[in-house]
């Protein structure tokens, strides 16, 4: 397995052929006050598998602070890997829609990735008051 994007952004959307549109991808928010409200934003992956890797797979998505604490409930998702037997491998395209997400204080948060119970990839994102 291989994650091809993994990334936070203001929208994403997959079209009709599969293509993962990402708009505004960003790593850093500046708010004007602690604690903040992020209004709208989303995780958009891809995640290419591997002949042998087709089947169910399942994924979840815990966003932490910098103590570890979760900030949301984590985010669970199901990724159904298909494709034809000629094909070496397969993609899949997965969108976490978050609203209203709580920041609490500056400094730096953790989105962390995992497949079938296994940590894949992580993020950060870092929180800045504006001064």
């Amino acid at each position: 397995m291989n994650i091809e994007v993994f990334s936070l952004c203001d929208a994403a959307t997959v079209d009709v052929a599969g293509k993962l549109n990402v708009l505004g991808a960003f790593d850093t928010i500046f708010a004007n006050s602690m604690p903040t409200v992020y209004p709208q934003c989303a995780l958009a992956l891809r995640i290419r598998f591997e002949n042998i890797e087709r089947g169910e797979h399942k994924v979840a998505v815990n966003f932490v602070d910098i103590d570890g604490k979760h900030i949301m409930p984590t985010a669970m998702g199901t990724i159904n890997v298909s494709f034809a037997d000629q094909e070496r491998s397969g993609s899949a395209n997965l969108i976490f829609n978050i609203q209203m997400l709580k920041l609490a204080n500056e400094g730096e948060y953790s989105i962390d990735l995992a497949i079938d119970s296994r940590k894949e990839a992580s993020l950060p994102l870092f929180v800045r008051q504006r001064k």
